[in-house]
């Protein structure tokens, strides 16, 4: 199932990128690259993806616009006022795995993957709006 896009000409999964802090989104746009400019703009956000969340956001052909990360990022920073550490979060259709602390999501899946499955080693759930 695909969730959203990231921009016309992006395809797959959203990709880590490098804190380099030296440029901003705006200047990069007019590059005309949609994912040098993400790239910059995750560079912003508080959240990270580890290797095996990359691998099955690109399995499962999942997909999620900067609007929604900052959806995403919102309400982690509500589950962190309330003392979350290890939080299911499901965003519509998808269910992730994120340590709150690291701000790292450790796995995804979609709505069809969460069929029989069990979740362990949470202490929170996070419903985004």
């Amino acid at each position: 199932m695909l969730i959203g896009q990231l921009a016309a000409s992006r395809t797959g999964p959203i990709l880590p990128s490098k804190r380099s802090g030296t440029a901003s989104a705006d200047s990069t746009a007019n590059t005309g690259t949609a994912d040098t400019s993400f790239k910059q703009w995750l560079d912003r956000v508080d959240l990270k993806f580890s290797q095996h969340a990359e691998q099955r956001l690109r399995q499962r052909g999942i997909q999620l616009q900067p609007e929604q990360l900052d959806r995403i990022t919102s309400a982690l920073n509500q589950a962190e006022a309330k003392g979350a550490k290890d939080s299911l979060v499901l965003f519509r259709d998808i269910a992730m795995i994120v340590n709150i602390p690291n701000r790292t999501v450790i796995t995804a899946m979609d709505g069809s993957s969460m069929k029989d499955h069990v979740f362990t080693q949470i202490d929170s759930a996070v419903v985004v709006p």
